[in-house]
C-alpha cells in the first residue's frame, strides 16, 4: 500500500500539474461575453480602483477574483460578462507572495501606511536563525488579523475603530502557509530587513505572518513592501500593466492627440 501523501507532498503534486499557460489579451467582445483577465495591480491603488478602471476603459461588467492592500503590487485577477460568476472559484486559490519584512521596528498597520510606534531589539538576529524558526510557520494554523484590516466588527470595518484609535479583539482565522523562503537578510542601523517569498492560502494576511515571524524572533516587525506573484495558475508573466490595458482598449469616443 502506498504511504498517504502529507499536504506538503500532495501541494507539490498541484504546482507541477497547474503549469501557466501563456495569456493572449481577449479582445473588447471576448471581454462582453466574459473573461479572466490579470492585470499588475500599481502600488497605491486599491482593487476597486482597479475594478473601477477596467470597466470605464472597457465598458463591461467586471469584478475581481482576491483583494489586495493599496501598498501591495501585482497579480490581480479581473474575471467579465459570464466568468463573473467564476469570482468564488477563483479566490479560493493559493496565492503566492514576495515583500520584504523590517524586524526591530513596528507600526499599527503593520505596513508602510502608518508611521513606526514601537521599535525592538535586531542585533541578535541572522538568516541562519531566522531560517530556523521558519518550519513553524508551516500548515494550518490560526491567525490573528491586522486591526487595519476589512474584518468586520459589529457591521463596521475593523480599519474604522483602528483609524479611531479605538482597541477592538479580532479573532483569529483558520490559514494554511505552504511554502515560506526567507532569502535574504539585511541589517541596518536602525532596524534589519528580510526578503522573503510565501505560498499560502486565500484568507491569508502576509502582515499578519510579518508580525508573528519577529515575535518568534524576539523581536517586532512589520510588512515593508508586498507583490503578488501568482494567484492559482495566473502569474505575473500573464498580467496587463494599466499603460498595456489604455492601450488594448482605447475609448472609442476619445479624440486622439497629435
Amino acid at each position: 500500500m502506498r504511504p498517504k501523501k502529507t499536504w506538503a507532498q500532495s501541494y507539490t503534486f498541484v504546482l507541477e500539474m497547474q503549469s501557466p499557460t501563456p495569456f493572449v489579451a481577449p479582445t473588447r467582445q471576448a471581454l462582453q461575453e466574459g473573461a479572466v483577465v490579470v492585470l499588475d495591480k500599481p502600488y497605491g491603488w486599491t482593487s476597486f480602483d482597479v475594478v473601477r478602471f477596467f470597466k470605464k476603459i472597457t465598458g463591461v461588467k467586471v469584478g475581481h477574483a482576491g483583494t489586495l492592500d493599496p501598498e501591495a503590487t501585482g497579480v490581480l485577477v479581473l474575471c467579465t460578462g459570464s466568468q463573473t460568476k467564476r469570482v468564488s472559484e477563483l479566490q479560493a486559490q493559493e496565492k503566492e507572495y514576495t515583500g520584504t519584512v523590517v524586524l526591530g521596528q513596528t507600526t499599527p498597520s503593520l505596513d508602510a501606511e502608518t508611521e513606526v510606534s514601537e521599535t525592538g531589539p535586531f542585533d541578535h538576529l541572522n538568516l541562519s536563525n531566522l531560517r530556523e524558526a521558519a518550519p513553524t510557520f508551516l500548515g494550518e494554523q490560526d491567525q490573528v488579523p491586522p486591526i487595519f484590516s476589512a474584518k468586520k466588527l459589529g457591521g463596521k470595518r475593523a480599519y474604522q475603530f483602528a483609524r479611531n484609535g479605538e482597541e477592538r479583539e479580532l479573532k483569529p482565522s483558520k490559514v494554511v502557509i505552504f511554502e515560506l523562503d526567507l532569502i535574504r537578510f539585511t541589517l541596518m542601523e536602525t532596524h534589519a530587513e528580510l526578503d522573503f517569498r510565501v505560498v499560502c492560502s486565500k484568507g491569508t494576511y502576509v502582515r499578519s505572518l510579518a508580525r508573528d515571524l519577529a515575535l518568534r524572533a524576539g523581536t517586532v516587525g512589520y510588512l515593508k513592501n508586498l507583490r503578488r506573484t501568482r494567484s492559482g495558475s495566473n502569474t505575473l508573466d500573464q498580467a496587463l500593466t494599466i499603460e498595456q490595458v489604455r492601450e488594448l482598449y482605447p475609448n472609442p469616443h476619445r479624440t486622439p492627440t497629435a
